[in-house]
């Protein structure tokens, strides 16, 4: 079964760590990623850069409008995902609790399902 893994970032966190600290957090991610390639489970695993640089397309009044981030509404950010394929919600949850971004970030977990379900 699919699972979205979502990393739920507080906005302006990246920008307050040093490039250390930035190196150590995405070496240990990428790492993460390995660990669950190596299982069998790792779809696809991709940070995001910070929502600065993202662009929402979206109808105002009937007319599709972009909108350049930062989205001053948000407090957070998707800072990246984990797309899982396991057994069940139960598998992807312990994955979700070993994942070192739980740490610092909110660690969301979705299933995967048409948009109809």
């Amino acid at each position: 079964m699919p699972f979205l893994m979502l990393i739920i970032e507080p906005r302006g966190q990246r920008a307050a760590r040093s490039a250390d600290e930035a190196q150590a957090r995405y070496d240990e991610m990428s790492a993460f990623a390995g660990q669950l390639n190596e299982r069998g489970v790792l779809r696809a695993a991709e940070s995001l850069r910070a929502d600065e640089h993202g662009v929402r397309v979206g109808q105002v009044d009937g007319r599709l409008q972009l909108r350049d981030g930062p989205f001053a509404e948000a407090k957070e950010m998707v800072g990246g995902f984990f797309l899982l394929d396991v057994a069940s919600l139960d598998e992807a949850l312990e994955i979700a609790r070993q994942c070192p971004a739980a740490r610092f970030a909110t660690v969301e977990v979705r299933e995967c399902a048409p948009c109809n379900a």
